[in-house]
Formats: structure tokens, C-alpha cells, sequence
């Protein structure tokens, strides 16, 4: 099944034409890898924040019974990485952030993306310590398998702590968002959305 909202032909990630065979050949692995990389190394993300990324490629997947292929791999590594970027790094990066690193999307797509890709999560961004270690061992021994170096170190119970907080708090934000009357602060005379306050 190819949902809409990842189908790089009705939404395209540059103002370049979709070649009319865009969806038969699949990626080469160089052509991921430069993907995700421009947008690791543009938000200056760590290597923690791959991992979420990936367990949320896999349960997406999962949840919404959808099969990565050459239309929508982009964007839902996109999404992935955009919901990702914002439960793990202390420096969140926005939407509009990602809109000067792929120069040609807008921030409402952006926002589109985000928002179904969560509903399609179930709003289930929850990335208990005990997932993120088997995402963690899988991903060293692939790495030892293929002699590939992996310099990233276990989670610790601060970091693993830390995650699950902050899971805890972009679902109370979600959920604020969901019902708006209740989402609302009263904050120097004018109303404002409780998520501005409650990790970013």
C-alpha cells in the first residue's frame, strides 16, 4: 500500500521533475546513505537519534502494513528522522529547519507529514531503554558482520531515562494539540500552545 502523504510524485522533496519511471528502480544504498546523511549532518544529529529513526521506520511499517519502496523511501525516512530529531536531541530541530535543508518543501507539507505520520504511529513515539538496546545490539552486530566500524556506546540509565521523558512529554503535547481548548496557555497576555513550552 502507498499511502499519499509518501508519495514523492504528489509530493515531491524538489522542484526537479519526477522522472515518469520514478517509482520502478530501487535506491542504491549510496543514494540512501547521502539522504540521510545531508540531513544528519545539516541538523547536526546524533547517532542516538538514528536509532529512534529506525525503530520508528520499523514500527510505521508495522502499524500502517506499508512496504518502503522507490516512491515513498524519502519521505518516510523523512518522517522518521523529523519525529526522531525531536524526541531525542536536547536541540530540536523545527519544520521550517528542514525546509532550508530541502530547499524546496514547505513547512505546511512538512507539518502534514508530521501529523500523519504520527496518527499512523498511533501516537506510539514511546522508545522504552530495553527497544533501544535491541535496536543497539542488532545494529553492532550487522556492523561486526560486515567489518564496519561502530563507535557508538550503549545507552546509559541517564540517556535512557531522558528518552522515555521525553516520549512522555511530546505525547502530553500531542495529545494538548488534539483538543486545542486544553492546549492553550495564558503566557504574557496572549494564548499560546502548551508544546512550545513543553520540550522545544
Amino acid at each position: 500500500m502507498l499511502l499519499d502523504i509518501f508519495d514523492e510524485n504528489l509530493h515531491p522533496l524538489s522542484k526537479s521533475e519526477v522522472p515518469p519511471d520514478y517509482d520502478k528502480h530501487n535506491p542504491e544504498q549510496k543514494q540512501i546513505y547521502r539522504f540521510v546523511r545531508t540531513l544528519f549532518s545539516a541538523a547536526q544529529l546524533t547517532a542516538e537519534c538514528a536509532i529512534v529513526t529506525l525503530v520508528y521506520l520499523e514500527r510505521l511499517l508495522t502499524y500502517a502494513e506499508i512496504d518502503i519502496c522507490p516512491a515513498n523511501w524519502k519521505r518516510i525516512v523523512l518522517g522518521a528522522i523529523l519525529l526522531a530529531s525531536k524526541v531525542w536531541d536536547d536541540q530540536a530541530v523545527w519544520n521550517v529547519d528542514y525546509c532550508q535543508i530541502l530547499k524546496d518543501i514547505t513547512v505546511e507539507d512538512m507539518n502534514e507529514l508530521e501529523r500523519q505520520f504520527l496518527e499512523l504511529l498511533q501516537f506510539n513515539i514511546n522508545v522504552p531503554s530495553s527497544v533501544y538496546a535491541k535496536y543497539y545490539f542488532d545494529l553492532r552486530s550487522l556492523a561486526e558482520a560486515n567489518n564496519l566500524s561502530f563507535p557508538l556506546e550503549p545507552l546509559s540509565r541517564d540517556r535512557a531515562h531522558k528518552l522515555e521523558v521525553r516520549c512522555l512529554h511530546i505525547l502530553v503535547s500531542e495529545a494538548l494539540l488534539q483538543t486545542p481548548h486544553l492546549g492553550l496557555l495564558e503566557v504574557g497576555g496572549r494564548h499560546t500552545h502548551f508544546s512550545h513550552y513543553a520540550l522545544l
